[in-house]
């Protein structure tokens, strides 16, 4: 059925003693249309909207939209795989935002990386074939995908936030809706319209319908009315970093990469957390300073936060906790890659410079360490001489950045147990672990049902 006709059907048999498939007949005969638009968006009946469901795919976007895009909790998709694919050849997305002369500076340089990806992956593939033979038991065309997948993993390191790729998502009308009114306020112009490009494909018939009966009839109609941008969350960080730099004082503080907190003062928490993002501040400090602020203080950052927000408005995300906090600091590659986790809530702060980069071991192991590090080097000066946001399109996933997730102690089992494993990638590996240490530094009794695996424990074979 259309996302929209299923929605009513399963509303109307909630609400009624017919059978459901009484309650199909009827909404045959009555539109769906008017139901949606007084019970979801007048009468503020949000649930309605989670009982009709959409699948979209975004085609040819960049890796950082990509990453906008799936930036919801209550998501359900899969990008393309930078393990199994070589992006070499795809090209990249130039940001809208560039001009004549700053599209072709960026183009050079985005060009220089992916010479630098192909090189690094013909070099670490030979490096890596020869210091793993073939097992005897293994089939050749399975060794040689096997040993072409971890050298991918290497080479990944140099591909940018430009590089296009795919995603398939299914949500329901109402996570599309708030994802896409998200979407149409953000700072990225990319971003915003391919935010209006799925309300237009909403309002218009599905391209590839399985039903030829609804083949002509839109896809969401009523959701594609009612998706104006959301510019609260943006405003809100604006507002906040203008308070942030009149009034946050916050003392250095030295952290570990993986860095994990139990807060137990909630409304420290909150103003510490909505502080994250607008600041380049470790979690810690953040926290730390929020606990010595006054009643007053603290009143006021969150009243800052709260002033773009609307009455139908649900409170940020900021204001929903876990019982731990986890600060990272990690390369965008394997951020893309534990991003995927919806059980907890995530934050970033912004995209930059100051972090450095990592270097897999591997590259420097077949000799090409120094030459990775000028061509890293090349793509960070290049990057910063554009203007953000522009200039995050050429940040290559060996950029190191810092994110928040917040969650309760079996997500954090279920992180640390999955991405520790020897199928994983060796950089989410390290983070994973990190993770367990943590937490048996902090919790010894819950630390030890963590049953994560040593990064140094590998089968570079196994996939």
């Amino acid at each position: 059925m259309p996302p929209e006709s299923c929605a009513y059907a399963l509303a109307r048999y909630s609400r009624s003693p017919d059978s459901i498939r009484q309650s199909l007949d009827w909404v045959r005969t009555h539109d769906s249309t008017k139901f949606l638009e007084s019970f979801y968006f007048q009468y503020g009946h949000a649930s309605i909207a989670d009982l009709g469901h959409v699948v979209l795919c975004l085609e040819g976007v960049s890796e950082l939209a990509a990453t906008e895009a799936e930036d919801e909790q209550l998501w359900d998709g899969q990008a393309r795989s930078s393990r199994y694919q070589d992006f070499g050849k795809s090209g990249f997305v130039t940001p809208p935002e560039f001009d004549e002369a700053q599209a072709g500076a960026y183009r050079a340089a985005g060009e220089r990386l992916l010479a630098g990806y192909r090189t690094v992956h013909d070099r670490v593939f030979q490096h890596l074939k020869d210091k793993l033979p073939r097992p005897d038991a293994m089939k050749p065309d399975a060794y040689e995908r096997n040993v072409k997948a971890r050298a991918f993993d290497v080479a990944r390191y140099l591909l940018f936030f430009g590089i296009p790729t795919g995603v398939g998502q299914v949500t329901s009308i109402r996570s599309l809706e708030r994802q896409i009114r998200r979407m149409k306020s953000s700072e990225y112009a990319e971003v915003r319209d391919l935010g209006m490009e799925m309300a237009e494909a909403c309002a218009l018939p599905p391209d590839c319908a399985w039903d030829e009966g609804h083949a002509h009839a839109p896809l969401a109609p009523t959701l594609a009315k009612y998706t104006a941008a959301d510019p609260a969350v943006e405003q809100s960080r604006r507002d906040l970093r203008q308070w942030a730099e009149q009034n946050l004082r916050v003392p250095p503080c030295q952290t570990p990469d993986v860095d994990l907190l139990k807060p137990a003062d909630t409304e420290a928490d909150i103003v510490a957390t909505l502080l994250y993002p607008v600041t380049s501040a470790p979690f810690r400090a953040l926290y730390q300073s929020a606990s010595g602020m006054s009643a007053a203080m603290r009143a006021e950052a969150i009243d800052v936060a709260l002033r773009p927000r609307t009455r139908r408005d649900e409170l940020p995300r900021e204001f929903r906790g876990g019982l731990y906090a986890y600060d990272m600091v990690m390369d965008i590659g394997a951020y893309r890659d534990l991003h995927r986790h919806r059980r907890c809530h995530q934050f970033r702060q912004s995209y930059g410079f100051d972090l450095g980069w990592a270097t897999p071991a591997a590259v420097v192991d077949c000799g090409l360490g120094d030459e990775y590090e000028a061509m890293v080097r090349a793509a960070f000066a290049a990057a910063a001489s554009f203007p953000a946001p522009g200039s995050h399109y050429l940040l290559p996933f060996a950029a190191r950045a810092r994110f928040l997730f917040k969650m309760d102690f079996a997500e954090a089992e279920y992180i640390s147990r999955l991405r520790s494993g020897v199928k994983g990638h060796f950089s989410y590996r390290e983070v994973a672990w990190k993770m367990k240490v943590a937490m048996e530094n902090l919790e010894p009794a819950l630390g030890r049902l963590m049953h994560a695996t040593p990064p140094w424990e590998e089968d570079p074979l196994t996939r």
